[in-house]
């Protein structure tokens, strides 16, 4: 599933032509995705400023003129493409001209835009969701009810994040995955930064002492920064919105590397795999404690 980093990225690249756009004209193929899509779900989209576009956890958050908020997540392999032409293209964030798009076996919805560009959610196996929420009780909605604070932001602080793992009796990398305690950490980004702040994923999150905390923080901060700006990790399904794939992946310092040698210098560790709550998780036994 695509965590954080690739959401963002997808975000960014569809931010030109839906930010301060409106939809034209919207097309579902189905009746659903892994849930049903509202009642009139395109007919409530078509015509409707995009007023803000930004991401809470592992969700694409369009605010409508209209009083509600698009939601969209990815899923498991779910993808948003962006065509473009004419004066669109000059954005850069496209994938072909406009003609033919959305015509796949697996396009499920087509979004025009007055960019103009067409967008075009793919989604072989389904996973993905769009559906609308009122804006002013977005917070209350069971998607986002109890979700934690965003990492990168002001809120998730070295005070709020000891407080938070404060008597936990779960290995450190289950609380970080937990979405109460911190939003839009995935298997991936949680074992490198770990990894970074040389803390082993097997010791209980309720035993990390307050100075261990700050690197923990700074790695988690360093290594989201350097996914985004890589344009995320592109394992199976993932592309950017202009169909680039990620280039993260060729920066793991742990993950998918068991058998390996650790990269930290000095250390003569060597990567190893374990199972956590049913997920792989990778580490250096000797550098991480």
């Amino acid at each position: 599933m695509p965590e954080l980093p690739e959401v963002e990225t997808v975000r960014m690249g569809l931010a030109p032509v839906l930010e301060g756009r409106k939809f034209t004209k919207v097309v579902t193929r189905r009746g659903d995705l892994r849930v049903p899509f509202p009642r009139d779900f395109a007919k409530r989209l078509t015509g409707r400023l995009v007023k803000r576009l930004y991401r809470r956890a592992k969700y694409i958050l369009a605010d409508l003129d209209g009083g509600e908020t698009l939601v969209i997540h990815l899923g498991m392999s779910g993808r948003m493409s962006v065509y473009a032409e004419g004066r669109a293209r000059k954005i850069g964030v496209y994938v072909h001209d406009a003609a033919g798009a959305g015509t796949g076996k697996h396009d499920h919805v087509v979004m025009e835009t007055d960019a103009p560009a067409t967008i075009v959610f793919t989604d072989h196996r389904r996973f993905g969701l769009m559906t609308l929420v009122g804006t002013e009780t977005l917070d209350q909605d069971k998607l986002f009810k109890g979700l934690g604070p965003e990492p990168l932001s002001d809120a998730f602080d070295v005070k709020y994040l000891k407080a938070a793992l404060d008597g936990k009796r779960t290995p450190i990398k289950s609380a970080l995955l937990d979405q109460r305690v911190v939003v839009g950490l995935g298997n991936i980004y949680v074992s490198e930064a770990l990894w970074r702040a040389g803390i082993s994923p097997k010791r209980l999150a309720g035993s990390i002492s307050a100075p261990r905390i700050v690197p923990l923080l700074r790695a988690i901060h360093a290594v989201l920064h350097d996914a985004i700006a890589a344009g995320g990790s592109s394992l199976r399904d993932y592309a950017q919105a202009d169909g680039n794939l990620g280039e993260f992946q060729h920066c793991f310092a742990v993950y998918d590397r068991a058998g390996s040698p650790c990269r930290k210098k000095g250390c003569k560790g060597t990567i190893k795999r374990i199972v956590q709550a049913g997920r792989s998780t990778f580490y250096c036994p000797v550098c991480q404690k």
